[in-house]
């Protein structure tokens, strides 16, 4: 492995460990030469996903489009970037678990909300207004509607249980 910072080619491995819940290795190194340490993943090679876009193209599934979608939803959130980068990972491993390999943009989206909605009501929103396209204020606040009844709902429904 070539060290990135004096580019030097032998390395050796001071720790390996599982990450990725199994899916991954990640592996402390050491360059021979400057003495730095650096990670590296091991990942497996899986058969690539093809995105089907809303006009019938379709691309190459590509983590990073999830991940800057993620980002920019949760700008100034108090959420950390390891949260973030968990989020698009649980959104990647739950597109390489389905059976099909041809996946709409709509099913992507569909599943990122659904996470931020969990995680952030706030970056749900805003995530939902860019990917639902909101037209005006009406369509804008019959999401938060749905959102402000779910909530009420729960509420109801904790108030009961005691």
């Amino acid at each position: 492995m070539k060290c990135p910072f004096c580019g030097n080619l032998e390395s050796k491995v001071v720790d390996s460990r599982p990450a990725d819940e199994g899916f991954t290795i990640r592996r402390r190194r050491e360059c021979s030469q400057c003495c730095r340490r650096f990670t590296t993943y091991e990942k497996l090679d899986r058969l690539p996903l093809m995105v089907v876009k809303k006009d019938g193209r379709r691309e190459s599934f590509n983590r990073e489009k999830v991940l800057n979608g993620i980002i920019k939803a949760t700008e100034k959130r108090p959420i950390s970037v390891n949260r973030i980068n968990d989020l698009a990972d649980e959104v990647e491993k739950d597109l390489y678990n389905m059976t099909d390999k041809e996946i709409t943009s709509k099913t992507i989206g569909e599943i990122i909300m659904e996470k931020l909605k969990a995680l952030d009501e706030v970056a749900y929103v805003r995530f939902a207004s860019v990917y639902r396209q909101f037209k005006d204020i009406n369509t804008f606040m019959e999401e938060l509607s749905k959102l402000l009844d779910k909530e009420s709902q729960a509420s109801a429904e904790e108030t009961n249980d005691l």
